[in-house]
């Protein structure tokens, strides 16, 4: 009888990541989407609309495991309600942009610049996070293997239903608001 081997039966499941690596994986994946829309951008499609859309989902699924799962425990962990308030704050201005960008026609002439601009705002962001909240996190001594699975499990309940909203991922980019610019076409 010929044997299958264990790594491919075994569901993923049982390989466990800790959140750290979790949150700077999805970093590194948010900075190549906006890389990809910088490319994108010099020929306008609805590719470059919904790769704007798909960054804007991500973020909002990030920062949600985030402000749900990961900022309590750190908050809790470390002595810095600073640090922890500005991740907040940070994380609402966010948002705020998000959300326009969500609701706006992509041949607005603001549109290219808001993508810019949220890109810069994560930038800042993840520096944060990475050289001070991490470290501190990872110092305090919490079970970043349990919270990464929190995290993983979050997502996945996440994910599909932010998929299946009309009004998160629009297939059709909004109307024209009247503001246009060279950008696009309406």
């Amino acid at each position: 009888m010929k044997k299958t081997p264990r790594a491919k039966t075994q569901p993923l499941t049982h390989t466990r990541v800790d959140a750290i690596s979790l949150l700077k994986a999805d970093h590194t994946h948010v900075a190549e989407l906006l890389e990809q829309y910088e490319k994108a951008k010099t020929h306008p499609s609805d590719e470059s609309f919904q790769l704007a859309q798909r960054i804007c989902e991500e973020l909002q699924v990030h920062a949600k495991v985030e402000e749900e799962i990961f900022y309590p425990e750190v908050r809790a962990a470390i002595d810095s309600e600073d640090l922890m308030d500005e991740a907040q704050v940070e994380h609402e201005s966010l948002e705020q942009l998000i959300h326009e960008i969500k609701t706006m026609a992509p041949d607005n002439k603001l549109f290219d610049a808001k993508i810019k601009v949220l890109g810069e705002y994560v930038k800042h962001h993840v520096r944060e996070e990475q050289t001070e909240m991490f470290p501190k996190a990872r110092k305090a001594g919490l079970d970043l293997k349990a919270l990464g699975e929190k995290i993983r499990l979050r997502k996945e309940e996440l994910a599909p239903g932010m998929a299946d909203d009309k009004a998160s991922v629009p297939s059709t980019p909004p109307k024209s608001s009247g503001i246009t610019g060279h950008r696009r076409a309406a």
